[in-house]
C-alpha cells in the first residue's frame, strides 16, 4: 500500500501515528453548509472490493478528537469511521457518511482508548465494522457513496481541541469481496 509522506505522519513499529494540529476537521455540516477540511488525512488508491482494518488508539484529550478509517471519492463523496471522544468524556465509535452534505450517526461508547475498525467496498456498496479483538466484527453502517474510484485510508482530527495523535497498529489491506455484511464474515 503506497503511503504518501506528510509531516503529520510518521511510520511505527506497529504501523503508523498521526498528529492532528489544533481545530482541524472533516465535516460538511448539514445545518449551516460550513465545510471543514483541515485534518491530515493519508490516502491510497484502491481497485474492486477490499477491506481496510486496524487497531485504532487515540489519545484523547478534547471532545471529537479520534482516529479515522476513511474512503474517499472526493471533497462532497467521502465516509469516515471514527473513534472519538464525545462531549461527555467516553470514547465512541462514531460514523460519517458525506454525499454534499455529511451525516453524524453515533455508535457504541467504549471505556478503553482503542478499538479495532474496519471499512470496505463491496460492489456499488460500503461498509463499516468495528471490533473488540479484531476477529469478530459487528456492523456498524452500510451505504453507498458514488460510482467511480475510491481511496481509503487514515486520518486524525482535533475539532475542538489543541491537537489529537492516534495510532494505527495491525494495519490490513485486503483486496477481498466481504461475505456476510452483518457478521463481518
Amino acid at each position: 500500500m503506497p503511503l504518501a509522506a506528510s509531516p503529520a505522519w510518521t511510520t511505527t513499529a506497529e504501523g503508523l501515528a498521526g498528529i492532528a494540529q489544533p481545530s482541524t476537521d472533516l465535516f460538511n455540516d448539514p445545518l449551516s453548509d460550513r465545510v471543514l477540511a483541515s485534518a491530515p488525512k493519508l490516502l491510497f488508491p484502491t481497485a474492486g472490493d477490499f477491506l481496510l482494518e486496524a487497531e485504532v488508539h487515540v489519545e484523547f484529550a478534547s471532545k471529537f478528537d479520534a482516529g479515522v478509517l476513511l474512503l474517499w471519492q472526493d471533497a462532497t463523496h467521502w465516509a469516515k469511521l471514527c473513534y472519538e471522544f464525545t462531549p461527555h468524556g467516553k470514547p465512541m465509535v462514531v460514523s460519517v457518511v458525506t454525499r454534499g452534505a455529511s451525516d453524524d450517526c453515533n455508535g457504541v461508547t467504549r471505556e478503553t482508548h482503542h478499538v479495532h475498525l474496519r471499512v470496505g467496498r463491496r460492489g456499488p456498496g460500503c461498509v463499516f465494522h468495528y471490533s473488540e479483538d479484531g476477529a469478530y466484527w459487528q456492523m456498524v453502517r452500510a451505504f453507498r457513496l458514488s460510482e467511480g474510484p475510491m481511496q481509503a485510508g487514515f486520518l486524525v482530527q482535533s475539532p475542538t481541541g489543541a491537537g489529537c495523535r492516534a495510532e494505527f497498529r495491525r494495519i490490513r489491506f485486503r483486496s477481498v469481496t466481504l461475505g456476510a455484511l452483518r457478521s463481518g464474515e
